[in-house]
């Protein structure tokens, strides 16, 4: 039996303190008093972001493999401020051997980068030299974009495609995840104008909400898959295979719409020397697509609250795990839409390709293979689904706060795998693969706030403030407010910002509006620390009926435990203690116990939130 002892317990006394103020920098202070941002937590009355609307035109060289291709971008500056300069930001420079990044790469990783060949603003050409360009640069503009106007940037460009594949490359000589693929126009937001920090291959991104329509030319036998709705398969694929992929639009059940031998065939796709796909999105920060002339492809769909949405996977012939992804992505969906985070999914598609990124991109995911461990890679699926809503439904920074998408994804992936798995394994997969490497690492860098900028964290650091700490604070937030009020403020925190860009602390403002209930406690505990998970029986008594347990809460995190009473005849009880038991008091607290049998011995359990020291966390009576 488990008791809930929230009421019962008392803490050492002291006076209530007063709200708390958490700390902003100076930049997002600025935000707020210009009224973009809203103490609130919802975005201010004179929020704004910028917006393109991208028409590419791209061809992919399956012998050369070479990428190339041509843009039309409407840019509309919906800023107060006069531009004076684009940020053109194109991460596939990463390839470059000079490029700056996070750690060692093979020679099959690097290429020349991006070549532009034209660059015309508003009908006049620029002389811009992209060879020594980065993964973001600025072309200063002959003539100020003014506030609220519009304009339109054509650049004609091409660039390798690097014999390693990781988030993207080649996966095979004759399979290519195309992603990152385009100049873009970087961010221009409200409390940091241009965003102009590198990309280096740790951290992730950070995109506008862009409508996208790409035309892509592939080669005779080679499939397209790609971000958004695809509008001409009739022109693209072979009558039988037409036939079965518009079946599996409306199929429950999986259909191989073609096998390698059928790709391989020429069976497929229409016989001209190149083929034209046209894919379309809306609305979305990102845009990607994959080919391949030989990949099993498979398709289903699956019945939401609003509509029926596609999903799509391809993969070489023999992976176990691919072969189950339709259904386990079905399930997604579905588990999604209606429990955690209880949003619907938003989109018309969701394709999973096999590569080598464990990587989310708009509707579709690039996952390894895990053949010999079937749980192992549902969970990776399910993960990178997850991210559909952090950092896409919400225009995450990622870059430079990977917490506020990867700790979601976390916590969705574990809650979804209870659901799978069951409790315990799912439990156990948690802690052994997300808390155990942090906790049981005392050095330094494990310890960083988790409101530290995530280009300011690095290695295992990083991952921990990301993942593990981040999806911590919010599984410890879910027991402290309950599941109903917990969903509730979420619900409200992503109806603020749906496609829009929160930083964290819209984050914390929504959360306390949408529970009615002043956080700030909470999130300097967990944000604003160098706290780890360590707490210390420092002394049990039991006085007929009570019993007192001293508790110290040595590493500073504001968790939930459960204190398991082991009676002397045998039996054993536990007592769940929330969060809130640290409010007024996050170094200490007397736990006072009603009881009727005597007690042989308590121990502290965090179950999820593993004790650093756990030897400490048991007294005898």
């Amino acid at each position: 039996m488990k008791r809930f002892l929230y009421a019962l317990v008392v803490v050492v006394s002291m006076q209530q303190i007063a709200a708390q103020e958490l700390y902003m920098p100076r930049n997002i202070k600025k935000a707020f008093e210009k009224g973009t941002r809203d103490i609130s937590g919802a975005p201010g009355k004179n929020y704004w972001q910028n917006k393109g609307i991208y028409n590419v035109e791209v061809k992919v060289d399956a012998a050369t493999k070479t990428v190339s291709g041509k843009e039309t971008i409407v840019y509309s500056n919906n800023s107060p401020d006069e531009l004076h300069e684009l940020a053109i930001r194109f991460v596939n420079n990463l390839h470059k051997p000079q490029s700056p990044r996070s750690g060692l790469v093979s020679k099959d990783f690097l290429s020349s980068g991006l070549h532009i060949r034209s660059f015309i603003v508003n009908g006049e050409k620029y002389a811009v030299n992209s060879d020594d360009w980065g993964t973001v640069e600025k072309v200063k503009l002959n003539k100020a974009l003014k506030a609220g106007a519009k304009a339109e940037v054509k650049i004609e460009w091409e660039y390798p495609l690097s014999v390693q594949s990781g988030r993207e490359g080649q996966i095979d000589p004759e399979t290519f995840y195309v992603a990152y693929s385009f100049p873009r126009i970087s961010v221009y937001d409200d409390y940091n104008g241009w965003d102009m920090l590198p990309h280096s291959d740790r951290q992730e991104f950070y995109n506008d909400f862009n409508d996208y329509n790409f035309t892509i030319s592939a080669p005779k036998n080679f499939v397209v898959w790609a971000t958004g709705d695809f509008l001409n398969p009739d022109a693209v694929l072979q009558p039988e295979y037409l036939k079965r992929y518009k079946a599996s639009l409306k199929s429950d059940k999986v259909m191989h719409i073609a096998s390698e031998q059928e790709m391989r065939s020429g069976k497929v796709t229409k016989q001209n020397k190149w083929n034209v796909w046209k894919f379309k999105a809306s609305h979305i920060t990102d845009f990607c697509f994959a080919l391949s002339n030989h990949y099993v492809w498979d398709g289903a769909s699956v019945q939401l609250k609003t509509k029926r949405a596609s999903v799509q996977s391809a993969y070489k012939t023999g992976a176990k795990d691919f072969e189950q992804y339709v259904d386990w992505m079905r399930y997604n969906l579905d588990w999604f839409s209606k429990k955690w985070p209880g949003v619907e999914y938003p989109y018309n598609v969701m394709t999973a390709i096999q590569g080598y990124a464990d990587m989310e991109y708009p509707m579709m995911i690039n996952d390894t293979s895990i053949p010999d461990d079937l749980r192992d890679a549902r969970l990776t699926a399910d993960h990178e689904i997850a991210h559909t809503y952090f950092p896409f439904y919400m225009g995450i920074n990622e870059t430079r706060y990977a917490f506020m998408d990867e700790g979601w994804a976390t916590t969705l992936e574990y809650l979804i795998g209870i659901d799978e798995n069951g409790e315990t394994a799912a439990k156990e997969f948690y802690k052994n693969f997300r808390v155990k490497k942090w906790i049981k690492d005392p050095s330094a860098e494990q310890d960083q706030p988790v409101i530290t900028m995530s280009t300011q964290v690095s290695g295992a650091g990083y991952g921990n403030n990301s993942y593990v700490k981040a999806s911590l604070s919010y599984l410890a937030l879910k027991d402290y407010l309950g599941d109903d009020l917990f969903k509730k403020a979420l619900l409200h925190y992503m109806d603020n910002w749906n496609g829009k860009h929160p930083v964290p602390w819209d984050y914390f403002n929504s959360m306390n509006t949408g529970s009615g209930k002043n956080l700030n406690w909470f999130f300097q505990n967990w944000f604003y620390t160098n706290n780890y998970i360590d707490l210390k029986i420092t002394g049990a008594s039991q006085l007929n009926d009570l019993l007192t347990v001293n508790v110290d809460n040595v590493g500073g995190f504001a968790i939930p435990f459960d204190a398991v009473l082991n009676y002397e005849d045998g039996s054993v009880e536990k007592l769940h203690f929330s969060p809130g038991l640290w409010e007024k008091n996050e170094k200490h607290a007397d736990l006072t116990v009603p009881i009727k049998k005597k007690v042989k011995s308590v121990t502290l359990d965090g179950d999820l939130f593993m004790d650093y020291t756990p030897d400490n966390n048991t007294r005898k009576l």
